[in-house]
């Protein structure tokens, strides 16, 4: 049986922002279509830790909020994929901000765990225009047996599920956590290279220059270890 969803009961639109979002999950399953649609299957792939019953009911509430819709694949697939609505997609801005900002939290996080729609994103909250410059290229980055072609022009960047024609270099790295150490530099370059861990197919300097484009950020320089402040009641 569905629980009754919680509201904040405030005509705040951030307080209506939460109660359209805010239910746990909620976000991560809009991170998990913002590169596309995907079958209920993929989003358990995704979301490991959300039950089935968790993860269809937030389908159904973010449906029900205009936020995602369902649609039937033509013949000869017939099965049904989940994808943001046109309204869902303006929500990309806000996750990755909230990710940039998260990423800069002076607590690290407990879990090492990440999947590889939360890395490849994170790639675009990542990004560093300065560093970048005026380049105008195309990469192709291979996780696992996923493809995915990264744009980097303007002084911005791009990135969308697929393969790219002709790419300043190709990187393939077996899985997400993987690419999470060489970005860090927990799991310097030449030694990715050397273990196998990483493969580049074109310029090794292309490839360098490609992660470059991505530096963490230093965590915020506020005393986490400060006495909480005891609220007074007025």
């Amino acid at each position: 049986m569905a629980t009754k969803k919680r509201s904040y009961r405030e005509a705040c639109r951030f307080a209506y922002a939460l109660d359209l979002v805010g239910e746990r999950w909620a976000l991560l399953v809009v991170r998990e279509l913002l590169l596309g649609p995907k079958r209920f299957t993929d989003l358990r792939v995704g979301l490991p830790h959300a039950s089935t019953n968790i993860l269809a009911e937030r389908l159904r509430e973010l449906e029900q909020n205009a936020i995602v819709r369902r649609r039937k694949l033509p013949p000869p697939a017939g099965s049904s994929v989940y994808e943001l609505t046109e309204w869902g997609r303006e929500l990309e801005p806000i996750v990755t901000q909230l990710g940039a900002w998260g990423a800069r939290s002076p607590i690290p996080p407990d879990f090492e765990e990440i999947g590889v729609d939360s890395i490849v994103l994170a790639l675009r909250s990542l990004f560093d225009p300065e560093v970048a410059g005026d380049l105008n290229t195309t990469y192709e980055l291979r996780i696992g047996e996923e493809r995915f072609r990264v744009d980097v022009a303007g002084g911005e960047v791009e990135v969308e599920r697929g393969s790219a024609s002709d790419p300043a270099a190709a990187l393939a790295i077996p899985d997400a956590a993987t690419l999470a150490a060489v970005l860090t530099g927990q799991l310097p370059f030449d030694e990715a290279l050397a273990s196998g861990a990483l493969r580049v197919d074109g310029g090794k300097q292309a490839a360098k220059r490609f992660l470059r484009f991505f530096p963490m950020p230093d965590p915020c320089a506020c005393d986490a270890s400060a006495a909480p402040v005891e609220a007074v009641a007025g």
